[in-house]
């Protein structure tokens, strides 16, 4: 049997499991980078996921507990897509993907992980990341710390938001 270390997992085991939508606690955070928030707008913000596909997947939510997507307003829909802009944005300038997948899965049967707070995923893709790994060990390499690539995410993200107030 192959052993994969995963050693920063240990605290996410020994940690406190939160009550509620992890969204609408994230959006309430007094601590972004402890809930790890990236970029906070007026209606929306981006966070990363905790549980990521692949290095740096990003979710884009309103701040509003909402779960059917005819019921966001056409300003939150704006924000949200000016804020998946913005972290596709991010993540070209800090880890240089090869493409990305955006998508929303609305219910249970579409995979919807949080199903009754609507969010954007942003997944950053590359050449080769699918690959035996899935498949025959039911394992996912993350080449980075989260706590690493939430730093380089942070700054990309200020960085790009002090452009756009210029």
């Amino acid at each position: 049997m192959d052993i994969l270390n995963a050693p920063w997992r240990i605290d996410y085991i020994k940690s406190e499991k939160q009550e509620g939508c992890v969204l609408c606690n994230a959006a309430r955070a007094a601590d972004d980078r402890e809930s790890l928030v990236l970029a906070r707008g007026a209606k929306a913000f981006i966070m990363m996921n905790k549980y990521p596909y692949t290095n740096g997947h990003l979710m884009v939510a309103p701040y509003d507990h909402i779960g059917e997507i005819t019921a966001i307003a056409p300003d939150v829909w704006t924000e949200i897509m000016t804020l998946a802009q913005m972290a596709v944005r991010a993540l070209e300038a800090t880890s240089r993907p090869h493409g990305f997948n955006l998508g929303v899965n609305v219910g249970r049967v579409a995979g919807a992980g949080v199903e009754d707070h609507l969010h954007l995923h942003v997944v950053p893709r590359w050449l080769g990341d699918v690959n035996f790994m899935p498949v025959l060990a039911q394992a996912r390499v993350l080449n980075q710390h989260i706590g690493e690539t939430y730093i380089a995410l942070a700054a990309a993200l200020a960085q790009l938001k002090d452009a756009s107030n210029r």
